[in-house]
């Protein structure tokens, strides 16, 4: 059980250099070396655990994405209507997260690309699945009626990402343009019933999620 816990504690050692060093210099400019000297360890160490660069970028965005589908399930446990549920978890704060909001803004560097893309491929791939099942439970509750909920998720998942990430420079009616082209996209693609979600009140709600 020893043993166990030392590679443990060493590979976890290896994951946390790594990503201080992807998120401050940036993944491309990131060496081994920098590794290795950061936390002494020789390079058959290194490779003891990981083959490649690129392989530990992969832990450093599991790490992440193992943090999101912990928030997911933990919002599929309160007790408010489907449509809440997905907009608490689209919604959330990252300012409230030290640690996340460095690691959202620093994806923004050309050096980390990579690991944006990455990031954006778990969700896709590992997260949105869970945020099916809201929808799923959402359609028979008789709030959405989409055919397709995961593949709903993922398109709105990836599109909201690539229109929102960077805004700095746009004009305030360009991005109040890109909000309510996405509050009417969300409410389509996921087929709301206006009867339970009126769609003028639904649209103000979905708005949050942009002006969080």
């Amino acid at each position: 059980m020893r043993i166990v816990k030392e590679h443990d504690e060493r590979r976890n050692e290896i994951i946390t250099a790594a990503e201080e060093f992807f998120l401050t210099k940036g993944f491309n400019k990131t060496t081994i070396n920098d590794i290795l000297k950061r936390i002494g360890i020789a390079k058959g160490t290194f490779y003891h655990y990981f083959v490649s660069k690129e392989e530990v970028l992969d832990a450093v965005i599991g790490q992440i994405i193992d943090q999101e589908i912990l928030q997911v399930k933990e919002i599929q446990k309160s007790d408010v209507p489907a449509l809440e549920k997905l907009i608490v978890f689209l919604s959330q704060d990252n300012s409230k997260d030290e640690r996340k909001e460095e690691i959202v803004d620093k994806f923004q560097m050309p050096e980390n690309a990579l690991m944006k893309q990455r990031a954006l491929e778990g969700t896709i791939n590992q997260v949105c699945p869970f945020l099916a099942e809201i929808i799923e439970e959402g359609k028979h509750q008789g709030e959405f009626r989409t055919e397709y909920p995961l593949e709903s998720i993922q398109f709105l998942i990836a599109g909201i990402q690539t229109m929102f990430d960077t805004t700095e420079n746009l004009s305030a009616e360009t991005i109040q343009n890109r909000v309510l082209a996405a509050t009417d996209l969300i409410f389509k693609v996921l087929d709301i019933n206006p009867s339970v979600h009126p769609y003028d009140q639904t649209r103000s709600q979905l708005q949050t999620i942009f002006n969080s």
